[in-house]
C-alpha cells in the first residue's frame, strides 16, 4: 500500500516538474527546479506532501502581483472602490498614495487605513515650500510611524516655472530629507528643471528611495542609480515619442518600479489615468525588453516591495 501511495506522489511530483520547466521564465528557475527535484526524490514522504503543497501555492497558487508605487486618488472624483476593483482584475494588487500637501497626508491616510493593499507616503510638494509651517513638518514625525504610512513624499525641487522660490524649496527639501533620515524610510523625490540641485542635496544623505515619475536621459538614470535610487517608470515610456525607451533598454529594470501618477499621464492619450493601467505599462517593457511579463513583474514587484518594505 506504502508502495504504491508513494508511486502516485512521485508520478504527481513529476508532473509538477514538468509544470515548473515548462513555465519557467529563465534558465535560473529551471536550474532552481531542477535542483530542488532531485532533493524532493530523495526525501521522505511527507516532505513530498508538505513541500509540494508549499511550492503549488507559492509557484502555481498565487501569480506575482504588480504594485502602483504613485498615484493620487484623492485629487480626483474616483470611485474608489471601482478604480481597487479595475486595478484588482488586471492583477494590480497594491497601491502606494502619493501626498502632495497638508490635505492630501491626511485624506491619505484616512483612505489607505480602510483598503487593505493600500498604503500611502506623506510628504510636501516643492509648490507647497511658501506655506509649510513648522507644525506642519511635525506631523510628518507624528504620522510617519503609522502602519499604512510607507515613506516621506512627494518631495523635492522643481523649477518649471522659474526659481524665484529656490531658496525656500531647498530648504523645505532638506527638512523632509532629515525626518526620512531620522525615522529610516524611504523618500520618493519629485525634480523637474532641478537635476543638479536635486542630485547634489541627495549625495549628502544615505537614504533610500525613488525617482518619482523618472524622464531624464541615460546619464541622469545612471547618476541617481549610483546613490541607489530607484527609478519610477509609468505611462510616459508608452508615448510613441519618448526617448525613456531608450533608456531602459539600456539599464533594464533591476532598479525600477512601476507607478501610474494617476490621474495624470495616463499611456492612452486622453484618457484619465488609473493603478489598473500598470498592467499596460508591464507588458510594454516586457515587450521592450525581449522577457516575459510575468518576469517583468516579479522584478519590479520585488523591487517596490524591498523599496518600501511592504508587509504583504
Amino acid at each position: 500500500m506504502l508502495s504504491s501511495t508513494k508511486a502516485v506522489v512521485n508520478a504527481l511530483l513529476v508532473v509538477f516538474f514538468l509544470t515548473m520547466v515548462i513555465f519557467s521564465p529563465n534558465i535560473i528557475d529551471f536550474a532552481y527546479f531542477t535542483f530542488l527535484f532531485y532533493f524532493l526524490w530523495k526525501l521522505k514522504l511527507l516532505w513530498y506532501l508538505l513541500l509540494s503543497i508549499f511550492l503549488f501555492y507559492n509557484y502555481i497558487g498565487d501569480d506575482f502581483m504588480l504594485i502602483d508605487t504613485h498615484l493620487h486618488l484623492v485629487l480626483e472624483d474616483y470611485d474608489i472602490d471601482e478604480v481597487i476593483a479595475n486595478a484588482l482584475e488586471n492583477g494590480v494588487k497594491y497601491l502606494i498614495l502619493g501626498s502632495s500637501s497638508v490635505d492630501d497626508n491626511k485624506l491619505n491616510i484616512d483612505l489607505a487605513s480602510r483598503y487593505n493593499n493600500v498604503f500611502t507616503t506623506i510628504g510636501y510638494h516643492p509648490s507647497e515650500a511658501s506655506l509649510i509651517s513648522d507644525g506642519d513638518l511635525s506631523f510628518l514625525k507624528s504620522a510617519v510611524e503609522n502602519e499604512k504610512v510607507v515613506g516621506i513624499g512627494e518631495i523635492g525641487l522643481d523649477y518649471h516655472y522659474g526659481n524665484e522660490d529656490r531658496d525656500l524649496q531647498i530648504s523645505l527639501f532638506r527638512k523632509q530629507l532629515d525626518i526620512a533620515q531620522e525615522y529610516d524610510v524611504p523618500v520618493v523625490i519629485h525634480t523637474r528643471d532641478a537635476f543638479l540641485d536635486t542630485y547634489n542635496i541627495l549625495k549628502e544623505y544615505k537614504l533610500r528611495g525613488v525617482i518619482h515619475c523618472f524622464s531624464g536621459s541615460l546619464e541622469t538614470a545612471k547618476m541617481y542609480m549610483s546613490l541607489g535610487y530607484y527609478l519610477g517608470i509609468g505611462g510616459v515610456v508608452m508615448f510613441k515619442n519618448s526617448k525613456l525607451k531608450d533608456v531602459i533598454r539600456e539599464i533594464g529594470i533591476s532598479k525600477v518600479v512601476f507607478e501610474t501618477d494617476s490621474p495624470y499621464l495616463s499611456p492612452f492619450r486622453g484618457e484619465k489615468n488609473e493603478p489598473s493601467n500598470v498592467r499596460y505599462i508591464c507588458d510594454f517593457v516586457a515587450d521592450l525588453l525581449d522577457m516575459s511579463s510575468s518576469e517583468v513583474e516579479k522584478i519590479t514587484s520585488s523591487n517596490a516591495t524591498v523599496l518600501f518594505d511592504l508587509c504583504i
